[in-house]
């Protein structure tokens, strides 16, 4: 009869059904929109990149790009100016320096800003996080002015002209280390905030009780820092880790503003080499040959650190 559930059929099963698909349908045109910007934005580009880097490319229409193999990773690597070395060191010394003093003042200004008789935490946080909205070009003309050579910089004015430590003003940007120093102080002091601030919500979730029983073992603030703090944050600690290396590895906007590569591309890292060669060279075969080698460099690091903490148990 009409009406009367199957013997051995669940009612609720159709029901189920519909209700999967109907949620389905609803959710399916932002997984569309997704995948498809992804495809077009990521994956086609990527593709796009990794073919040029085995041709001789010109943007002119028509012309003709010939396969040439691998000569443009060849020349990358027997330039005689070995400019790809230079940025190649460049670059991993900025992931070498940066990202421990980043890490380290993030979690540090987030502890001290989360202690509990620490006022206005919501002003101190907006003022970390002020530089990461700041124009990147602002702030480089803020530190070109800071460190400018002659006498009328501010740091040779305060050092030279007014405490008198030096017996002439320094040209910071005219020399390989102290050029990368204004860059590696240029970046740490955009991009800190990002770091206090997820560290000031992590902070957030830890137990006060952990600090309580440690207090009354005598534990003091150092070693409460070192013994709950840090192991506490473990996961925040793999997520900003991450994220900063790879920020490490993008240094274009603090190469690009500051020295444009100088002095004679000394200070040139990966990603303002490939927009040099590409976009002033338009060599964009060897620009391209080097954008995936970055790219593997990068993946490599950031799968070798995401297995590292996957692995690793946090309390």
């Amino acid at each position: 009869m009409t009406g009367q559930p199957v013997p051995g059929r669940d009612p609720r099963a159709g029901s189920k059904l519909k209700k999967g698909l109907k949620q389905w349908m609803a959710v399916l045109p932002f997984i569309f929109l997704g995948v498809a910007g992804t495809a077009v934005f990521v994956i086609y580009p990527m593709i796009r990149n990794i073919v040029i880097s085995f041709q001789d490319y010109s943007i002119m229409p028509g012309a003709n790009n010939p396969f040439v193999g691998f000569d443009n990773y060849v020349s990358a690597f027997t330039d005689p100016n070995n400019k790809v070395l230079m940025a190649i060191r460049n670059t991993f010394l900025n992931v070498a320096v940066t990202v421990p003093v980043n890490w380290l003042l993030a979690i540090v200004f987030a502890v001290l800003i989360n202690l509990h008789f620490v006022k206005h935490k919501i002003v101190f946080r907006t003022v970390y996080y002020l530089p990461i909205i700041t124009s990147w070009i602002v702030v480089a003309f803020l530190f070109r002015f800071l460190f400018a050579g002659g006498e009328y910089g501010l740091i040779n004015y305060i050092l030279y002209k007014q405490l008198g430590l030096f017996s002439e003003p320094i040209n910071f940007l005219s020399n390989y280390w102290s050029a990368m120093v204004v860059i590696w102080l240029f970046h740490i002091w955009k991009t800190v905030g990002w770091g206090v601030v997820i560290y000031l919500a992590a902070l957030q979730g830890i137990s006060k009780e952990y600090y309580e029983a440690a207090a009354i073992d005598g534990a003091n603030g150092t070693k409460q820092f070192w013994s709950i703090t840090v192991p506490m944050l473990g996961p925040v600690t793999a997520f900003v880790l991450i994220n900063l290396v790879n920020g490490a590895f993008n240094f274009f906007p603090q190469v690009y503003f500051i020295t444009r590569g100088g002095p004679m591309d000394q200070t040139q890292t990966l990603p303002s080499l490939m927009y040099l060669q590409a976009f002033k060279n338009f060599n964009f075969g060897y620009a391209s040959a080097v954008a995936v080698m970055m790219g593997i460099a990068v993946f490599a690091l950031t799968y070798t650190q995401m297995k590292k903490f996957g692995n690793q148990r946090f309390l």
